[in-house]
């Protein structure tokens, strides 16, 4: 692919224009099941939304510099054209409230992969970013397959007049096989991402916590021209020397008590990897 190839759909708006920092640290708001998934017990939408509040506050007090809502809850995930409005519509309520809870950017990632569900959301909330994890290219992932977001996005986005709202996008994404693109290099994947409207890319691990290679981080940051993040698996023994490499990171597992997704924020250990 061609520099005059890559420049053919350009960022929306200027990354750093979202957040106060130069190298943003993202956190993750791991929201518990909602109305309509496997697990959802019936638990009201009040306690899943001052848990998440709860979540955001803790994160903000260790120094955070943004956050992200998810429902990661909801596993296993649908397919994006069946993720439901009962999703759309718990999802919708979380976000508003972390967003005006806090002070900080907030965007949001409907799993899985529902962008267009995502973007409507953002919109709705006043969130500045979403997440795609499927979005210039298709994948076999846990769903099934899965084909890039970005073509249909990307004008839902123009119509629903939601430039603002950012897209970062996964380069080479988890929980799924590369089978599909095996015989293209993360370099071209990375330039994929980027001609196909990402605002930024991440780099992530095979699945939520494990660890960004730094190999993997510094392929991708050869090849792009736009900001970096590392996606997944961040923790104080890794956080200097990957964030010397990308632009900023989405952390979550690391941030919450003894490390593990499902649990709420710790505040002792989000000020140990800001502090790095």
């Amino acid at each position: 692919m061609t520099n005059e190839t890559r420049q053919v759909v350009p960022a929306a708006h200027d990354f750093k224009a979202v957040f106060l920092t130069p190298k943003p640290l993202i956190g993750t708001i791991h929201l518990e099941p909602l109305p309509g998934a496997p697990q959802y017990r019936g638990a009201a939408m009040a306690d899943i939304v001052a848990r998440a509040v709860g979540d955001a506050r803790r994160y903000v007090e260790g120094g955070i510099d943004g956050l992200i809502v998810e429902n990661e809850g909801d596993i296993p995930f649908l397919k994006p054209e069946l993720v439901g409005p009962e999703t759309v519509a718990a999802l919708s309520v979380v976000t508003a409230a972390v967003v005006e809870a806090v002070d900080v950017p907030v965007g949001v990632f409907c799993l899985a992969n529902a962008t267009i569900q995502s973007l409507a959301i953002a919109k709705a909330t006043g969130a500045r970013f979403i997440r795609a994890n499927q979005w210039a290219n298709a994948y076999v992932a846990n769903e099934g397959i899965i084909e890039g977001s970005a073509a249909v996005s990307l004008r839902y986005r123009s119509a629903i007049l939601a430039q603002d709202v950012k897209v970062f996008a996964d380069v080479h994404v988890k929980h799924g096989s590369h089978a599909i693109v095996a015989d293209r290099t993360i370099a071209e994947l990375t330039h994929d991402t980027e001609a196909f409207g990402a605002d930024a890319v991440i780099a992530t691990g095979q699945r939520t916590g494990d660890p960004t290679t730094v190999q993997e981080v510094s392929e991708i940051t050869s090849a792009a021209t736009r900001p970096v993040l590392v996606g997944s698996g961040i923790d104080p023994s890794n956080a200097k020397e990957l964030l010397s490499i990308a632009n900023g990171a989405i952390v979550g597992s690391a941030m919450k008590e003894n490390g593990v997704w499902w649990n709420p924020v710790s505040v002792q250990r989000t000020r140990s990897i800001v502090m790095e």
